[in-house]
């Protein structure tokens, strides 16, 4: 589990499906996934709250999710 203390320096892009107006907003840390193979994901609203360590499956599961809706 990564501690969101360090979050800060993971590089995080805001996910092309979260809009402007303070709702549904996920980023997540290509930089990591790179490095690591893990995926990271926390909500940009509370970017020193949790962050969820997704595989590659979940992480392609999690955006399947989202292209639906």
């Amino acid at each position: 589990m990564i501690h969101p203390d360090i979050s800060g320096s993971l590089g995080w892009t805001s996910s092309s499906y979260s809009q402007s107006n303070g709702g549904e907003c996920v980023e997540w840390s290509p930089s990591h996934a790179a490095a690591t193979g893990e995926f990271l994901v926390r909500d940009s609203k509370n970017p020193h709250g949790p962050i969820l360590n997704l595989t590659r499956e979940a992480f392609v599961g999690l955006i399947q999710i989202a292209k639906s809706s």
